[in-house]
C-alpha cells in the first residue's frame, strides 16, 4: 500500500539557490500520537492510509512518498532586531504543495525530520513538548478563526533529542499556505540578487494574490497587500490576548497566517506589558508591542522590495513610505472594530475606544482574566442582575459598577435585545483557549506516556466559542501553584 499525496509543486520550479534538496532523515521507530482527519480529507489525503504503518513512516520522515520533492527554503532574518544573513529551514523539510479540496494550494512540511544544511550546528529534530505545545495552539487558533499555520498530524520518532536533558524526538506534519517569510525576501536582498526577488515576488503574487497580476504597478500592490493582511493578523491576536514570543522577520509570513508557534501563550491576567517567552528579556514581543513590530518587520519587507517598486531609490522609498504610513489606520479599524464586537456593540461611535480603553485599564488594575472578562460581559448584557460573575473577575468588583452604568448607557443607543447581543458576543469571545497551564500539564503527562490529556484538550480547544459545561475547568485560570511564567522556544 502507497501512501498517495497528490503533489503539485511550484517552488521546485524556482531557481535552484531558493533552496536545498535534502530528504529527511529517517527515524527508528515511528508511532502516531495524532492525525488530524478532518484537515486529511480537506487536503485530498485518505486518514487511513496516513494512519497505517507507511502512512506513520511518511509522517515521521522515514519514508518519502511518491511525487514529494523535499527541500529546505533559504531566508534570512531579523531575529530580536539583529540581522541574520542565512538562518533556512535548520529542522524543517517541505515534501511538497498539493491542492485542497477548495482548490488552494498547501504546503505539506515536517518539522524535526532531521538536519539541512541551514542547521547551523543543530541536529534537525524536535522534542515532543514542543511539538505537541504546536499541535495545540494552530489548531486552537484555527478554531478561533484566526488565520494560522495546521496541524496535519503528530508522531514520535522512537529517538531521544538531547537539549537540557535527554527527551523523547517527534516530528509536526505542518500545513500552511505557503512557508514564505519576509526574511525569504531579505534572503535575496542582502545579497543583492535583484533577478531572484523580482522570481520571488512573482511567485508570491501568482501564489497568494493573484489580483495583482494585473495592478498598473503590482509590486507596490503587493506590499499594501501583505500590510493590510499582517495589520488584521496582529488584531486579531490582540482580541484573544495571544502573545506570538518571537516575533522575528523570518517568523513573518507574507500569505498573513501565524507560523512558527516557539515560546508563544495566551494571557490569563489582562496587563499589556505580559511576556512569557523566555528568551525575550527586554520584552521586545510583549503583548501590546505586537502592532509596532509588526510594522518594524513590514518596513524591513518594504526595503527589500524598493529596486521592485521603483527604479529611482528616492522615489521608491516615498512611495513604500506611504503604504507604511497606512498600517495604522489599518490595524487601529481592524482592532477597534473586534473590540466593539467584545462588548456587544453592533454599530461605531466617537467614544467608543475610551470606553474599551477604560475597561482594559480596569482589568489591569484589578487582575481580571482576559478571557472569562469578556466571556463573562455577555451574560451581564442579558441583564444588569447577571453581574455577579464578571464583578467577581476583578480584584475589587466594585471597579466594574462604575465602568458597567456607562456599559449600559451606551447599550441603550442600540436597538438589539439582550439575548441578541449576547449570542453575537460569545460568537467572538471564547469560552476557553490554550491557557500554559493546561498545555503544560499534557505535555507532562505525554512524557509519562499519557496522551489522554493532549488528546481532551485538543477536543476542547477545537469548540472554544461553546460552553461546554461538562469541561468547564478547562476555562478556568490557574492555581497559583500552577501558574506558567516562562515559556520556551524548543529548538
Amino acid at each position: 500500500m502507497k501512501v498517495h499525496f497528490p503533489f503539485d509543486n511550484s517552488y521546485t520550479a524556482l531557481p535552484a539557490h531558493f533552496f536545498a534538496r535534502v530528504a529527511p532523515t529517517p527515524v527508528q521507530a515511528p508511532r502516531l500520537i495524532k492525525l488530524n482527519t478532518v484537515l486529511a480529507e480537506q487536503l485530498g489525503l485518505d486518514p487511513d492510509w496516513l494512519a497505517s504503518a507507511e502512512g506513520v513512516e511518511v509522517l515521521a520522515g522515514k519514508r518519502v512518498p511518491d511525487g514529494a520533492d523535499p527541500i529546505a527554503m533559504a531566508y534570512a532574518g531579523h531575529q530580536f532586531g539583529h540581522f541574520v544573513a542565512q538562518l533556512g529551514d535548520g529542522r524543517a523539510i517541505l515534501l511538497g504543495e498539493v491542492i485542497d479540496r477548495n482548490g488552494i494550494r498547501r504546503d505539506v512540511q515536517l518539522k524535526g525530520s532531521g538536519p539541512t544544511p541551514f542547521s547551523r550546528r543543530g541536529d534537525g529534530r524536535a522534542a515532543l513538548g514542543p511539538v505537541l505545545r504546536e499541535y495545540i495552539v494552530s489548531e486552537a487558533m484555527y478554531a478561533l478563526g484566526i488565520p494560522t499555520t495546521r496541524s496535519l498530524a503528530a508522531v514520535t520518532s522512537g529517538e531521544q533529542v538531547q537539549r537540557e536533558t535527554m527527551l523523547p524526538g517527534a516530528v509536526l506534519t505542518r500545513v500552511a499556505s505557503s512557508h514564505i517569510r519576509v526574511g525569504t525576501f531579505q534572503f535575496f536582498a542582502a545579497r543583492q540578487d535583484i533577478d531572484a526577488l523580482k522570481h520571488l515576488a512573482d511567485h508570491v503574487i501568482n501564489r497568494h494574490y493573484p489580483d495583482l497580476a494585473k495592478a498598473e504597478h503590482p509590486y507596490r500592490a503587493l506590499l499594501d497587500a501583505v500590510i493590510t493582511r499582517q495589520a488584521e493578523l496582529v488584531a486579531r491576536w490582540l482580541h484573544v490576548g495571544f502573545i506570538h514570543g518571537v516575533m522575528n522577520t523570518d517568523n513573518c509570513s507574507i500569505a498573513g497566517e501565524t507560523i512558527d508557534y516557539g515560546p508563544c501563550a495566551f494571557m490569563d491576567e489582562y496587563n499589556p506589558a505580559t511576556v512569557y517567552s523566555s528568551i525575550d528579556e527586554m520584552g521586545r514581543y510583549a503583548y501590546a508591542n505586537q502592532p509596532r513590530i509588526a510594522l518594524w518587520n513590514l518596513t524591513r519587507f518594504a526595503e527589500t522590495l524598493l529596486p521592485l517598486i521603483d527604479s529611482d531609490e528616492k522615489a521608491a522609498i516615498d512611495i513604500a513610505q506611504n503604504s507604511l504610513g497606512a498600517f495604522t489606520d489599518i490595524f487601529n479599524d481592524a482592532y477597534q472594530s473586534g473590540l466593539r464586537k467584545k462588548i456587544g456593540l453592533f454599530t461605531a461611535q466617537p467614544d467608543d475606544d475610551a470606553l474599551v480603553q477604560d475597561l482594559l485599564a480596569l482589568m489591569t488594575a484589578n487582575q481580571a482574566d482576559f478571557t472569562n472578562t469578556f466571556r463573562r460581559l455577555g451574560t451581564a448584557a442579558v441583564d444588569p442582575e447577571d453581574d455577579g460573575d464578571v464583578r467577581a473577575e476583578f480584584t475589587d468588583p466594585a471597579a466594574f459598577d462604575g465602568w458597567a452604568v456607562q456599559w449600559r448607557q451606551r447599550l441603550s443607543r442600540e436597538s438589539q435585545d439582550g439575548a441578541t447581543r449576547a449570542k453575537a458576543m460569545n460568537a467572538v469571545n471564547p469560552a476557553f483557549i490554550p491557557r500554559n497551564h493546561r498545555i503544560e500539564a499534557a505535555i507532562q503527562a505525554a512524557l509519562a506516556n499519557d496522551f489522554a490529556p493532549f488528546e481532551e484538550l485538543v477536543s476542547v480547544l477545537a469548540k472554544p466559542y461553546e460552553d461546554q459545561p461538562q469541561m468547564a475547568e478547562y476555562g478556568s485560570p490557574p492555581a497559583p501553584d500552577e501558574r506558567v511564567l516562562r515559556t520556551f522556544c524548543g529548538t
